[in-house]
């Protein structure tokens, strides 16, 4: 059984498709902590200089599905894949021009709940919540309106205050378990023998990583990395099967590699567990969540004891002040350029 390896020391050749992954099902255990979800206030960004000449961003339809069989990036989502790929080259030194840091650098997190009150599919309305503070200095984009095959329905607007505000950029997605309708539309369409449900399942797995492949292409969000959230999802829950679950995973992990994306996790080890048992995704980079506690906590996350999958630490994750706040762990400040991207 192989695994994927994408990230810090990796030996894979470009755009090599992911081999099976190794799953071990254990018990799920006890609920971990997410970002908030409380209402409050309307989304002010905070104000800072403009960049001159910053680029726009295209406008998107909350609505819109990408074109193509089952979503297909098309041409140009695979350039922008291209452009990640070649951000995120290994070598033996920064993998692009973002000077190397010592130290801790801050950042934060946004998508859907960021978006102006009445936006989105009704289950997952914009709440208005503020944009990160002025001290960060990257930001994660969320591609998803909670669950996969919606597209967050101010992304064009987040990745042109990215660019304005000057700071770094990366992506990451929720996946989520298929309805019954999406199982039948996309479960025979991809990499994997549509006559075994998991299977299936993978299959509707790569086309959700697809889909929010051309979501980015759409909006002209570029990242080297795309961060696979993997935790309970309100009102679209996994199902009790947890070999099933894994199976979705596998399929957008897949998806994303075969794009030329690196990918990382986010998570944390107990709502891992209770979603996708002992899905082991080789040691893939990881963002650890540590919920409404404190900058001390997320820095504790950065230990080996609080490992999802085996991956190393990249950012640990608290909320403050109704914001999702995030902090580099030991080392990855002197390589930025792996996990973010900046618009020139």
């Amino acid at each position: 059984m192989g695994a994927v390896r994408r990230g810090p020391g990796r030996t894979r050749p470009r755009r090599v498709v992911l081999a099976s992954l190794a799953l071990l099902t254990v018990a799920g255990g006890l609920a971990g902590c997410s970002a908030s979800d409380d209402d409050g206030g309307s989304a002010q960004p905070p104000a800072r200089p403009p960049s001159s000449g910053a680029a726009s961003s295209a406008p998107t339809s909350a609505g819109a599905r990408p074109g193509g069989d089952a979503g297909d990036p098309g041409a140009g989502a695979s350039d922008l894949a291209k452009a990640a790929e070649d951000l995120a080259r290994a070598s033996g030194g920064p993998t692009s021009d973002i000077a190397p840091r010592d130290g801790e650098v801050l950042g934060g997190d946004m998508s859907w709940p960021q978006c102006p009150v009445g936006t989105g599919i009704p289950q997952k309305q914009g709440k208005g919540l503020p944009y990160p503070l002025p001290d960060a200095e990257y930001v994660v984009l969320g591609l998803t309106n909670g669950p996969g095959f919606t597209p967050n329905p101010c992304l064009a607007d987040q990745v042109q205050w990215a660019k304005t505000n000057q700071v770094l950029v990366a992506a990451y997605s929720v996946s989520s378990f298929p309805s019954a309708a999406q199982l039948e539309e996309f479960g025979g369409d991809g990499p994997y023998d549509a006559t075994d449900r998991l299977d299936r399942l993978r299959n509707v797995g790569y086309q959700q990583a697809r889909f929010n492949i051309a979501t980015m292409g759409r909006v002209g969000l570029v990242s080297p990395i795309v961060w696979i959230d993997i935790e309970p999802v309100p009102l679209f829950e996994w199902s009790s099967d947890l070999r099933a679950n894994a199976a979705v995973i596998e399929g957008v992990a897949r998806g994303y590699v075969d794009a030329g994306f690196d990918i990382g996790v986010y998570s944390t080890p107990a709502l891992y567990r209770r979603v996708v048992g002992g899905l082991r995704l080789g040691g893939v980079p990881e963002w650890r969540a540590a919920g409404q506690t404190s900058r001390e906590e997320a820095r504790r996350r950065c230990g080996d004891d609080w490992s999802i999958q085996g991956g190393r630490a990249v950012m640990g994750q608290w909320v403050e002040q109704q914001r999702d706040r995030n902090l580099t762990c030991p080392g990855i400040a002197a390589d930025l350029g792996r996990y973010f991207h900046r618009f020139k």
